[in-house]
């Protein structure tokens, strides 16, 4: 009786120790496949560009290593790089315009159809169907619509008194108009958003009524407090994806066969923008992939001093 007592649980602890062998064998069979689409799609090319960010390479020739030279001649040789910073400059106003008009956009429309009791379904989808039309489409959609003959902006700024902009060959206005389709595009934004007031206790609202607060009281004291965790992580991403701009720029600065500079005066070469054109248009991918990773730990130090400074807990 002993020895059966004690070969039962030697029994149950190679059960035990063989199940546990097979949930590892079957954990990593599961994530077999996400590890190497991230070492193939992603850790490779991206420690490939870092390599290449060290060499001289037009995509046609061996790479010919050159150090930092890359680097320094990105920072400091106006000549050979005469508009990386205006580069920088551009995408910078762009972020600083875009990003917030955009959660602007975005909070005002959760707002809208989160106060309305029938067919939210129905507006969440109108309001989201920018965001996967193709950017093609959106390209032209917004010529027209900001031509300063025909656009549809400017005859409704006619009807109140004001005159027509040429809003995509005025150097001036250039940022502001692709900064506005950045906030006609926020249908992501508004959807985090309203799930944020979804997550707002009713019983908060209900209190600050009682207290006497009114609609406009109550959107400073207790709305915004509440969704300062979704403001923040809009924030981050939002600047992320604003510093990354690209599709957008390009699409609309290249119609009707028109080069891709960036507008007129560069003034809306974006960063991304002017990568693409080293990488494929003037044959000096290496110098591509070193902007790449300036602009890597330029977002890095971004995003570190937004977790830095900004309030991240509701209130």
């Amino acid at each position: 009786m002993a020895v059966h007592a004690q070969a039962q649980p030697r029994s149950l602890a190679a059960r035990g120790r063989r199940r546990l062998r097979r949930d590892h064998v079957v954990g990593w069979l599961l994530v077999t496949p996400a590890l190497v689409y991230f070492v193939v799609f992603l850790l490779y090319p991206a420690l490939s560009a870092l390599y290449y960010s060290f060499t001289d390479w037009n995509l046609r020739t061996d790479a010919a290593w050159v150090g930092l030279a890359n680097y320094a001649d990105l920072m400091f040789d106006d000549v050979k790089f005469p508009h990386f910073w205006k580069s920088v400059r551009v995408t910078l106003q762009y972020t600083l315009i875009a990003v917030p008009l955009t959660m602007a956009a975005a909070l005002a429309q959760a707002l809208l159809v989160n106060a309305i009791r029938r067919g939210q379904n129905l507006f969440r989808l109108l309001l989201f169907l920018p965001v996967v039309t193709a950017e093609a489409a959106v390209g032209a959609i917004w010529r027209w619509l900001y031509d300063p003959q025909y656009g549809l902006i400017n005859s409704v700024l006619g009807l109140v008194g004001i005159p027509g902009q040429n809003w995509l060959n005025t150097p001036e206005l250039v940022i502001p108009a692709l900064a506005f389709i950045s906030a006609w595009q926020c249908g992501i934004s508004m959807i985090i958003y309203l799930a944020g007031l979804k997550g707002i206790p009713t019983t908060i609202n209900e209190a600050a009524v009682i207290d006497g607060a009114g609609p406009w009281q109550r959107f400073w004291r207790v709305t915004v407090p509440m969704l300062r965790p979704t403001t923040f992580y809009l924030l981050v991403t939002g600047v992320i994806a604003a510093l990354q701009v690209f599709g957008l720029v390009y699409v609309i600065f290249s119609g009707n066969g028109r080069s891709v500079t960036g507008g007129p005066e560069q003034s809306g070469l974006s960063y991304v923008l002017h990568l693409y054109l080293f990488a494929f248009r003037y044959d000096a991918m290496g110098a591509a992939c070193a902007m790449s990773f300036i602009l890597l730990v330029f977002i890095m130090i971004v995003t570190a001093v937004q977790f830095r400074f900004v309030k991240q807990e509701a209130a």
